[in-house]
C-alpha cells in the first residue's frame, strides 16, 4: 500500500485575492455580468429605470456568488491510498480518494479532479454533494498502463462551484503519490541447475567449519554469542574465551546482465525486442531470487543496483521480496544507453567470480561477441538470449540469419548456452530448451546425463 496526505486545505485562503476568484467566473456568470453592464448602458442611454434596474440585479449577481465563495471558510482534508503502488504493465491499480470536512460548516457542492499522466488513463473527476461538518467521502477510480514508468499522481483538487453555477474556484492540495509500472515477468519452471563451485549451484552451500568433532576451528568471543557454543578446550590454550565456528550458508550467486544499448535493438513499444529483453530480465530475477540465489543486475553500461553486499549482490540476509522489489523498480525505469559496446560489463564482471550468469543480448555485431564470450571466463555456467533486431523487424522466420546463427556458434564455442530468441517468444519454453542444451552439452563431456529436470553448465 502507498499513502498520500495531502492535508487540509482552507478554501478561505488567499491564492491571489479577489482577482484570481473573479477569474474563476464560468461562461454563465460572464454572460450574466456582461448583460448586465449591457443592460445598465442602454438604461441609461434610453433613460429606462426599470431597465436600469434588471441591469444591476444581472451585474450584482454573478459579483456576489464569487464573493460570497470567496470568503467561504471551511477546511477539508484529503487522502490518497494505491492498491497497489507497484503493478505489472497492462495491469490495473486502484486509487482511492478519501475527503474529509474537518470544519463545522456544511460544504457546497465540490468537483474533485486528480491529475494523472495520460498514458495510465483519463483524468478522473467526481461529483460530491455537501458534505456535513465532521463528515467523510470515499471514491475511487483505476489506472492501466502499458508502457514502463514511474508515473505521479497529483496533486488532488477540489473545484467549489456556487448554487448558481456563476463562480467556480480550484483548490490544490500539495501531496504526490507515484505508481510504478514495473514489466510483466512470466512464472519459468523450476530446473536443476548444475555445478559444484563455490557461488554456483542449486540452492545453498554450506563453507566447512567442522572437520569433526575434534578438528574445531575457534574464534574469539564476541558480544551476543550463545554460551553454548564455547570451546573450553581452545578457551584454555588461548587464555581468551573461543567460541565455535558453525558452518556458515552461502548464497549461490547470479547476475542477470541487460544489454541496453540503443544501437542493439530496432523498434519501440509494447512489442519492441527491447520491452521482451526487460521483461525477460525482470522474470530471471524473480526466479534466481526465489530459488534462493543471491542476485545482482547489471547493465552494459557497468552500472548495477546496489544490494547489501559491497560487490552488488543482495546480500543473505535481505527478503527476496524487497530485493526483487528494488530490481523490479530500476527495470521499470531503465531506458536505452548510449553506449556501443559491453566493455564496461566485462570490467564488472572479470573482478569477481560470478557464478551462474544471465544475459539478454540485443544485436552483436563480431567485435560485441568477442567481449560476451570473454565474459564466459569468470563465470560458472551463462546462458545467454540473443534478440536479432532484423529477425523482429520483419516477423521472425523459420531458422535465425546466417550472421546470427554464427553469433551463437561463436558464443557456444566460448562456454556459452546460447539461444536466439524469435519475435512473440515465450521466455519458459527458451528456459527449458537452454536447460536440456546445457545438460546435454555437459553430459557429452561428462559421459553422464543429469536427469529430466536440466541444468546448465
Amino acid at each position: 500500500m502507498a499513502a498520500g496526505a495531502p492535508g487540509p486545505v482552507d478554501d478561505s485562503d488567499d491564492k491571489g485575492g479577489l482577482r484570481a476568484a473573479l477569474s474563476g467566473l464560468t461562461t454563465r456568470g460572464r454572460s450574466f455580468l456582461a448583460a448586465g453592464v449591457a443592460a445598465a448602458v442602454c438604461a441609461y442611454v434610453l433613460g429606462q429605470g426599470d431597465l436600469l434596474r434588471v441591469g444591476l440585479l444581472l451585474a450584482v449577481l454573478p459579483l456576489v456568488c464569487v464573493t460570497v465563495l470567496y470568503r467561504t471558510r471551511y477546511r477539508v482534508a484529503g487522502s490518497r491510498r494505491l492498491s497497489p503502488s507497484r503493478v505489472p504493465t497492462g495491469s490495473e491499480a486502484r486509487v482511492h480518494l478519501r475527503m474529509d470536512n474537518v470544519s463545522r460548516l456544511h460544504t457546497g457542492l465540490l468537483m474533485l479532479q486528480d491529475r494523472v499522466p495520460y498514458v495510465l488513463g483519463p483524468r478522473p473527476r467526481f461529483v460530491l454533494d455537501r458534505v456535513e461538518p465532521g463528515g467523510v467521502r470515499e471514491v475511487s477510480y483505476r489506472v492501466r498502463s502499458d508502457l514502463r514508468g514511474r508515473y505521479p499522481l497529483g496533486p488532488l483538487q477540489l473545484q467549489l462551484s456556487d448554487p448558481f453555477g456563476m463562480c467556480e474556484l480550484t483548490r490544490s492540495f500539495s501531496a504526490y503519490d507515484t505508481l510504478v509500472v514495473i514489466p510483466r515477468t512470466e512464472p519459468l519452471p523450476v530446473l536443476r541447475l548444475a555445478g559444484e563451485a563455490s557461488g554456483y549451484g542449486d540452492g545453498r552451500q554450506r563453507s566447512l567449519a567442522l572437520a569433526g568433532e575434534d578438528d574445531i576451528i575457534p574464534r574469539g568471543y564476541r558480544h551476543g554469542d550463545d554460551l553454548r557454543r564455547v570451546h573450553w578446550r581452545s578457551t584454555a590454550r588461548y587464555g581468551e574465551l573461543m567460541v565455535r565456528r558453525e558452518e556458515q550458508p552461502q548464497r549461490a550467486r547470479c547476475t542477470v546482465l541487460l544489454d541496453t544499448r540503443r544501437i542493439a535493438y530496432q523498434g519501440a513499444g509494447p512489442g519492441s525486442a527491447f520491452e521482451w529483453a526487460v521483461s525477460g530480465a525482470a522474470s530471471a530475477l524473480v526466479h534466481m531470487l526465489e530459488r534462493g540465489f543471491a542476485v545482482r543486475l547489471l547493465t552494459d553500461e557497468g552500472s548495477a543496483v546496489p544490494g547489501e553486499s559491497a560487490d552488488g549482490f543482495a546480500g543473505s540476509t535481505q527478503e527476496s521480496a524487497d530485493s526483487a522489489g528494488l530490481m523490479m523498480d530500476t527495470l521499470a525505469v531503465v531506458d536505452h544507453s548510449d553506449g556501443g559496446g559491453l566493455s564496461r560489463a566485462y570490467d564488472v564482471l572479470r573482478g569477481s567470480n560470478e557464478g551462474l550468469l544471465v544475459a539478454f543480448f540485443g544485436d552483436l555485431d563480431e567485435e560485441q561477441t568477442a567481449v560476451a564470450a570473454r565474459m564466459r571466463q569468470r563465470s560458472r555456467g551463462a546462458v545467454a538470449f540473443v534478440l536479432e533486431g532484423d529477425d523482429w523487424a520483419r516477423g521472425g522466420d523459420a531458422s535465425p540469419p546466417a550472421p546470427v546463427s554464427e553469433r551463437l556458434r561463436l558464443l557456444r564455442e566460448a562456454g556459452w548456452t546460447a539461444m536466439a530468441v524469435p519475435p512473440g517468444a515465450e521466455l519458459a519454453r527458451l528456459w527449458q530448451q537452454a536447460a536440456r542444451e546445457g545438460s546435454g552439452a555437459q553430459s557429452s563431456v561428462a559421459g553422464t546425463t543429469t536427469g529430466l529436470s536440466g541444468g546448465w553448465s
